[in-house]
Formats: C-alpha cells, sequence, structure tokens
C-alpha cells in the first residue's frame, strides 16, 4: 500500500481523533467513516420515495392497462 500526506488544520485533526478508537490509526478512522459513509448513502438511495409510486398506485395503473377480463 503506498502512503500519502495529507494536510489537516489542528481542529480538523481533533475532531477526527475524536472519532478514533485507543490505538487506531488515522487511516483506519477515516476507512471507518468512509464505510459508514458508504452504508449511509447507499440506504438513502433505496429509501428515497422521490419518483416512486406505491403498491397501490401500481396496482391502479396496471388494472388500468390490463384489465381482467371477466
Amino acid at each position: 500500500m503506498e502512503i500519502t500526506t495529507i494536510q489537516l488544520s489542528n481542529d480538523t485533526k481533533r475532531k477526527l481523533s475524536s472519532f478514533g478508537i485507543k490505538g487506531e490509526s488515522y487511516d483506519q478512522i477515516l476507512q471507518r467513516i468512509y464505510n459508514m459513509a458508504v452504508k449511509t448513502q447507499f440506504r438513502e438511495l433505496l429509501m428515497n420515495s422521490e419518483n416512486t409510486v406505491s403498491l397501490e398506485g401500481a396496482r391502479k395503473e396496471v388494472e388500468k392497462k390490463w384489465p381482467r377480463s371477466k
């Protein structure tokens, strides 16, 4: 794994370290935060109701397009 250096303000470093567990590196903290953010974004995508139709609404649309024969 290649290592790089990033610059952070002391305030950001302090805030970041508050997420850490004893003995955890900044890289490990950032990896954990990143993984949580990805899961949160995925959950929000799946749970987003924008541009969706309720099951009842979908059933009504299906019934309009393809009425049941009697």
